[in-house]
């Protein structure tokens, strides 16, 4: 890839990024149409889906992904359009749908703000798309305006499980059915607009397994381009806006939507080894054991092998060279966390050598743990972390034992009260005690609060997507 241009202002290790949903094929970039997709390559894109609309267009975006390498297609007939669809048309998309670089149905949907075609049209192509989406294999790209009930109810019907609401406007409702049908949710430029305030905070909920990014070009143009022809390169700035919303780092958020858009579309590597360090912010993490002694029911390795866009699940356990090679200076990061797909302390003799070794080095240690080491090893362990650990964190996550053994389901018995203890000897001997609990159903976090204000420590309220 070509040094990255200042759209800049982008650091080389930040990873590539993503626009899943452009139009490349419009008449506005006729004039610079090369120029714009070799921009949105210097800026350090991976990938561009240009989407089509009509016939016409579906042509064009066939045609521009066969002739450029990182651009696909996606072809479908939008609301607006709806009124153009005969069954010969399907047949045509039908074709088009086995061709190579074609990535996904649609843009398809409903859109009751212009009505350019009949609701009840609108509805029947919708529902065409989708069964040609199923049909094939490949996700449907899904417009929603000022018809979420009916797009809502359509999608259901279809029993659709892999496509992306594009262009995502903030509507709770319509974010709260992707989250049940497992959609993805695209966000856009808007989300840079000061004034955007639904859509804004609705961003910092969407789970980060089904976080993607578009720019709608050239429609919608971010801040500090807003007013102007939009195009990929400015994907960038929406992704920096989703970074500071969601509290992490630009790299996050590209890592995140590159590989959620390589699932989807198939346009991107997805990782397949399990890592064993990896970096969130400015935190390094280390993943040494996927063994744990809980199950909890909100627990995202139930459902996931990824985190943040990292693949935590292992074939092996690392050994303690292998993870002094992974994580270089320690001193180079604000913190190397013991953390992981599973319970760090179950490897407490690793977990002792390096974090001497990291703190020999300048780095400061933190642990996030169950609480379940006492229980474990069948004795008080805390005083051998003692000068070896800076923090722990521990997840209580229950107020009390009979919640703790519904949601956590741990091997111990009595394994609530094993966790407190934990706490207050951790207090005696490590500098900083925190406690986390995840907002999940059946979680009473106003309990939790005052259990943790009866155990003097400050406690750390969770969303499902939020890690560290």
């Amino acid at each position: 890839m070509k040094e990255r241009t200042e759209e800049k202002g982008v650091p080389a290790d930040i990873p590539p990024l993503v626009d899943t949903h452009c139009h490349l094929e419009m008449a506005r970039f006729d004039k610079d149409r090369d120029a714009v997709i070799e921009r949105a390559r210097e800026a350090g894109l991976a990938a561009m889906i240009t989407v089509g609309s009509d016939p016409e267009s579906n042509r064009k975006a066939l045609a521009l992904a066969l002739a450029h390498e990182g651009v696909y297609a996606a072809v479908g007939i939008h609301p607006h359009d709806a009124q153009l669809f005969t069954p010969a048309l399907r047949e045509e998309l039908r074709a088009w749908l086995g061709r190579e670089k074609v990535v996904a149905v649609g843009e398809t949907g409903l859109d009751y703000h212009y009505e350019h075609s009949p609701r009840e049209v609108q509805r029947e192509v919708f529902r065409a798309h989708l069964a040609l989406a199923r049909e094939a294999g490949l996700p449907a790209v899904i417009h929603s305006r000022e018809a979420t009930q009916d797009t809502v109810g359509i999608l259901r019907e279809a029993g659709v499980t892999k496509g992306v609401l594009h262009c995502f406007s903030g509507d709770r409702e319509l974010l709260r059915t992707a989250a049940a049908l497992g959609l993805y949710v695209s966000v856009a430029g808007p989300v840079t607009f000061p004034r955007a305030h639904e859509l804004r905070e609705a961003v910092k909920t969407i789970p980060d397994e089904y976080l993607l990014l578009e720019t709608d070009a050239p429609y919608l143009a971010p801040v500090p381009r807003r007013g102007k022809r939009n195009e990929p390169a400015y994907v960038l700035h929406t992704a920096r806006e989703v970074a500071a919303l969601r509290e992490v780092s630009l790299e996050d958020v590209a890592r995140m939507t590159t590989l959620n858009a390589g699932k989807l579309f198939g346009v991107a590597a997805v990782p397949t080894e399990g890592a064993i360090v990896y970096k969130i912010r400015r935190s390094l993490y280390l993943n040494i054991t996927n063994r744990c002694t809980n199950r909890c029911s909100f627990c995202v390795r139930f459902h996931s092998d990824f985190v943040k866009g990292h693949n935590l699940r292992l074939r092996r356990e690392p050994a303690l060279e292998e993870l002094q090679a992974a994580i270089g200076d320690p001193a180079g990061y604000a913190e190397v966390v013991f953390c992981g797909y599973g319970e760090p302390l179950m490897r407490l003799d690793l977990v002792r050598e390096l974090a001497r070794w990291v703190k020999g080095r300048g780095g400061r240690v933190r642990i996030n743990t169950n609480g379940h080491g006492n229980l474990i090893h069948g004795r008080n362990i805390l005083p051998e972390l003692r000068g070896l650990v800076d923090e722990v964190s521990v997840s209580l996550d229950a107020p009390d034992e009979n919640t703790y053994r519904e949601l956590c389901h741990p091997v111990f018995g009595g394994a609530f009260a094993g966790v407190l203890d934990f706490i207050r000897e951790a207090k005696k001997h490590i500098p900083v005690v925190r406690a986390t609990v995840v907002e999940a159903p059946g979680v009473d976090v106003r309990k939790c609060k005052e259990l943790a204000a009866e155990l003097g420590i400050p406690l750390k309220v969770r969303s499902l997507h939020e890690v560290g």
